[in-house]
């Protein structure tokens, strides 16, 4: 019996270019994982804005894999970042609460206050809904009061 390169090669070619394939398909989701490693993004000071842009800023931090730190200041807005995976909340940071509004107006516009609540979790959430959310002022609390409110929130290292 002769040995035929051919008909072990190729089983063997085969194989190989599935698991070439499947590499090459992995990369791109292999890719935030590799970013992670660099440097945290920091959110620093944000007075909050646009609340379709923070929704849509949110989803390429999200999608970066990089660690996000909210630091210093937090309002409005800015709120929506706390609660990604990747996220977490500096110790010293100011957390800021009030009803969404038309800028430059004191008109609470209908829906927004929904789309805020879908980035909030547990005693926020419930805080949010009974009372923030109706209110013009400035509802600040710390990051120790957030984390008391909702557990599931991380804090950065100093």
């Amino acid at each position: 019996m002769m040995f035929n390169l051919r008909m072990f090669m190729t089983p063997f070619l085969s194989r190989l270019a599935a698991i070439l394939a499947l590499i090459l398909a992995l990369s791109p989701a292999l890719a935030p994982a590799a970013q992670a490693q660099g440097k945290p993004i920091v959110i620093y000071n944000d007075k909050g804005g646009n609340v379709l842009r923070t929704m849509q800023h949110r989803e390429k931090l999200v999608a970066s894999g990089r660690r996000v730190e909210v630091r210093g200041y937090c309002r409005s807005a800015c709120t929506m970042y706390i609660t990604m995976p990747n996220a977490c909340l500096g110790p010293n940071a100011t957390v800021g609460f009030h009803a969404p509004r038309i800028p430059n107006t004191q008109i609470i516009p209908p829906i927004v206050d929904q789309l805020m609540a879908r980035y909030y979790r547990n005693g926020i959430l419930k805080k949010w809904n009974s009372e923030w959310k109706h209110s013009l002022k400035m509802h600040k609390i710390s990051a120790k009061q957030y984390v008391a409110l909702d557990p599931q929130t991380k804090l950065c290292r100093r």
